[in-house]
């Protein structure tokens, strides 16, 4: 059986996102999303839980999300979990888990529009498809599985 895996997050961004080139010559862009939940303590009283959620966009994504996002632009990101391992600097094994975006829309007020309102650049990034590197096997035929068919 095959695995999938989607994750769909809503929030705001932590910080600026970060555009580099890799050395194959392809773009990514790096950033993290705040995401905030609130629930009912033991107590009865609302409490309030952050996760701090990061996220890697390839190609054209990643160079629109680098142009028109900024720290405390409110998105809705949707994409695959990856998780990866390396060495650290100090030689310690590390991993990281990270939602590779496929998808990205503003929502609510953009800090960087001038009006204050909703902002969309004049592109829809869900029209723009990830370069990320395919790891999709090829003995997948084309077309027998539609993904945007599923409700989530």
């Amino acid at each position: 059986m095959r695995g999938f895996s989607k994750a769909i997050i809503t929030g705001n961004l932590t910080r600026d996102p970060e555009l580099r080139t890799t050395a194959g010559g392809s773009n990514v862009c790096s950033f993290a999303v705040a995401v905030n939940r609130v629930y009912k303590g033991t107590d009865g009283e609302n409490k309030e839980e952050v996760s701090y959620i990061d996220c890697v966009a390839w190609g054209k994504l990643g160079e629109m999300i680098s142009n028109y996002a900024k720290k405390g632009s409110g998105v809705l990101v949707s994409g695959r979990l990856n998780q990866r391992s390396y060495e650290g600097k100090d030689g310690v094994k590390r991993s990281r888990t990270e939602i590779v975006v496929e998808d990205f829309n503003f929502v609510g007020q953009n800090p960087g529009s001038r009006d204050g309102g909703s902002y969309s650049p004049s592109t829809s990034a869900s029209s723009v498809s990830s370069d990320e590197p395919s790891d999709i096997p090829a003995d997948i035929p084309e077309g027998e599985v539609d993904l945007s068919e599923i409700p989530f």
